[in-house]
Formats: C-alpha cells, sequence, structure tokens
C-alpha cells in the first residue's frame, strides 16, 4: 500500500504534468445589459468631471520628451504650488474648461452618481468588498491613481467588467485579496508632485505590515496583519529586476522585466464601491497579451497555478477582444511580437497551451 509521502510525490508529479499540457476550457461570454453598459461610461464620465472640479487656481502646462502635461497652480500664502492633473488630451482640457460648470453642479452629480451605482450594483455588476475598497479609496483620495499609479493584476481584471461589459464567474476572479500596483520609475520622478498622504502610511492604518527587502530593506509590499492579502509596487525594468524609488508614489517598487508594455497609455476605470472609485488599469489588450508573457515565465517555478490562471484570464479576453476590438487586440500581439525573441519565444510557448487563442490570434494576421 503506498504511503503518504508516496501519495504526495505522485500528486506533486502529476500537477506539473498536467501544468505543461494543452488544456483550455471554452468560456462563454455572457454581455451585461445595455441599460448597465450606459450607466458604467455615465457614471465614468462622472467621476472624471468630478475629479475636473477639484481645479484650484489656473491651468499649467508642462513639456516633456514630446508630451503636455497639465497641472493645477495656485497660491498657499506666499507661495506657489502645483499638482498634475493629468496628461493633456482633448478630453481632459474641455473638462477643465468648464470647471465653473461642473463646480455649480457638484450635488446633482453626486445624486446621480450614487443612483448610477445603485444601478449597477442591480444589474449584477461585481462589487469591490469593504477591505478592498476602503483602500482603493482612501489611495484614491491621496492621488495615487492621479500620479500615475496603475492596478495590475487579478485585481485590475475584475475591472473589466465595465470596459468590455461582460460579465465574469465567480472563478475566474478567484484570489487570495493581493493586490499590486505599478507606475513608471521615470515619470514618478518627472511629474514634479508627490502624494498627500503615503501608501505605507495607509497601509499601516488598515493594519498592513511592511515586509522589508531581504537585501536592501526596501519596502516594496505589505502583508495584512490578520489575513493573507499582500499589497505589492511594481515598475518596468529594463534589465536588472531590482527594487526602485517612486517618488511621486512615496514607495519602492519592485522592478519587474515586461511590465514597460503592460502598463503603457492606461485607461481609467471604476471600482464598484460605494458610488464608485475613478482608479486606472492597463489597456485590456496589453493586459490579454502580457499574460501570455507571465504565465510562461511562471510556467516551472513555484507559481505554476497563477500560470494556468494567466493563460485563462488572456484566453477570455482575447475571445472578448477579437469579436469587440480586433484592430486593437492586432495592434497589441503585434508590438509584443517585434518585442524581441525572447518575446516571441514566451508567447508562443503559452500559446502552444492554448490552441484555441492561438487560432484567434493567428487568425487576425
Amino acid at each position: 500500500m503506498p504511503s503518504e509521502l508516496d501519495v504526495l510525490q505522485f500528486m506533486c508529479i502529476k500537477y506539473i504534468f498536467d501544468a505543461h499540457k494543452p488544456f483550455e476550457p471554452v468560456m462563454e461570454i455572457l454581455s451585461h445589459s445595455r441599460a448597465a453598459q450606459v450607466a458604467y461610461q455615465d457614471l465614468l464620465r462622472l467621476h472624471l468631471e468630478e475629479a475636473a472640479a477639484f481645479l484650484v487656481g489656473s491651468v499649467e502646462e508642462r513639456h516633456r520628451n514630446g508630451r503636455t502635461y497639465l497641472y493645477d497652480r495656485f497660491r498657499i500664502g506666499s507661495q506657489m504650488k502645483s499638482r498634475y492633473l493629468g496628461e493633456a488630451t482633448p478630453e481632459l482640457r474641455h473638462r477643465l474648461a468648464n470647471v465653473a460648470e461642473l463646480k455649480a453642479d457638484a450635488t446633482g452629480r453626486a445624486k446621480t452618481m450614487a443612483r448610477l451605482a445603485r444601478l449597477l450594483r442591480a444589474e449584477g455588476f461585481i462589487r469591490t468588498d469593504r477591505e478592498t475598497g476602503s483602500m482603493l479609496l482612501a489611495f484614491a483620495r491621496a492621488g495615487v491613481f492621479r500620479l500615475g499609479g496603475t492596478i495590475v493584476g487579478t485585481a485590475a481584471f475584475g475591472l473589466y467588467q465595465g470596459e468590455l461589459g461582460v460579465r465574469f464567474h465567480s472563478d475566474e476572479l478567484a484570489q487570495t485579496g493581493d493586490i499590486d500596483f505599478a507606475s513608471f520609475e521615470r515619470l514618478s520622478v518627472a511629474l514634479g508632485d508627490r502624494v498627500e498622504e503615503s501608501p505605507g502610511n495607509i497601509l499601516k492604518a488598515l493594519k498592513f505590515d511592511p515586509v522589508p527587502g531581504l537585501y536592501d530593506r526596501q519596502v516594496w509590499k505589505w502583508r495584512q496583519s490578520q489575513g493573507e492579502a499582500m499589497v505589492e509596487f511594481l515598475t518596468p525594468a529594463f534589465g536588472e529586476e531590482r527594487v526602485k524609488p517612486l517618488p511621486a508614489l512615496g514607495v519602492s517598487a519592485q522592478a519587474l522585466n515586461y511590465l514597460n508594455f503592460l502598463i503603457a497609455e492606461p485607461i481609467h476605470a471604476l471600482a464598484l464601491y460605494r458610488s464608485g472609485i475613478l482608479v486606472q488599469i492597463p489597456r485590456p489588450e496589453r493586459f490579454a497579451i502580457h499574460k501570455l508573457i507571465i504565465a510562461d515565465r511562471r510556467r516551472d517555478g513555484p507559481h505554476q497555478a497563477k500560470a494556468r490562471k494567466d493563460r485563462s484570464q488572456a484566453a477570455f479576453l482575447v475571445s472578448v477582444l477579437s469579436q469587440d476590438r480586433p484592430d486593437d487586440l492586432m495592434d497589441a500581439y503585434t508590438q509584443a511580437l517585434s518585442s524581441g525573441p525572447r518575446w516571441r519565444a514566451r508567447i508562443e510557448a503559452s500559446l502552444k497551451l492554448m490552441p484555441h487563442t492561438a487560432e484567434i490570434l493567428h487568425s487576425l494576421d
């Protein structure tokens, strides 16, 4: 009769073998109602207007590397202060040009936002739990998302329900409560602005303990004192994967290769907590292709279960985007393939385990 150790060894070998077998269940795509999708877009628009209504002084333009950034320039006593508003876009400029009207409509806007949030909950939008919602709300108020912070990982995947108008099943969002935030180091340095409260202080207040690095003692992740949840800060690496500072966010971050592709040109989204929280997430087509890369990085390591989830999320998004936004998906796929042989090798290795997804992507050529 086999011993418990023999059984355990067999299960470990089987798990490793299964992780390398092609397995890709075809997922049914269910859409939210038209009313829910319109309500989400209306609520997102109102949150963007609410953010613009906080303008105190005059709008100042700053130009860096061919891009234009907008700031709120105002006086406090004898000193002039600047608050970063965002990269100049026609939409942001239009909202800032109508600040007086936005300020006058604050009460009506708040009531409409609450009504739309109730409608989304009634329509089956997945809500953000109280603990996560409290953290995201505090981060938003401190300026984390305004200053370039972007939610990545499964927490971001769940927020595509509004952007893409699709429903998610509970198994697609299964997670331990971990949330990852990412930002570009060079953007953080260049903005010349800082969060109003350090994310580290916010997390301590929410009963998260800092986890110092093994070598340099820099803190880039926090663990929940009485739970399993982890919050991590990340930044793109261009070679060596080491810890780097993010001055605008007041934290350090673990640098990771391939992350630059994921968080380039992020989009606004809403976390459904209270009347909604305005956050920032990666573009869905970049998220899908990035998951193919990360799944291969994790395939032979200690995170094989995460690799399977990576492939599942990529497969789902590719299925949706191939129908609704094929040009965007093709652009992201082509860009990743052209980024170098290592990128192509990782994508192709994941697609060997995902024949249906591979067929969809190849049909876009």
